[in-house]
């Protein structure tokens, strides 16, 4: 793996995990705005469930940043796990 894919990689990575986390805010401030204006009309389960699937994605950021991690640890010759950071 090149050390720019690497780069490149870890960037998108970030990206997309702030770009979760924005969307994440986002939705509890439409959930704030539109639960108190529309009271017992107000369809929660949708958002519980775009909150999971948000959710998921902070998941998948975290699993391939991990994964990224173990194939640049495994490229240059190291064990994943046994390093330790100062």
């Amino acid at each position: 793996m090149t050390d720019a894919a690497i780069s490149s990689g870890r960037k998108a990575l970030a990206r997309l995990g702030r770009a979760a986390e924005k969307t994440r805010r986002e939705l509890d401030a439409l959930e704030g705005a539109l639960r108190r204006a529309e009271g017992s009309d107000f369809p929660i389960d949708r958002y519980e469930e775009l909150r999971g699937l948000i959710e998921r994605i902070g998941d998948f950021v975290e699993e391939e940043g991990t994964r990224l991690q173990e194939k640049v640890l495994h490229s240059g010759g190291l064990e994943p796990g046994r390093i330790r950071r100062g």
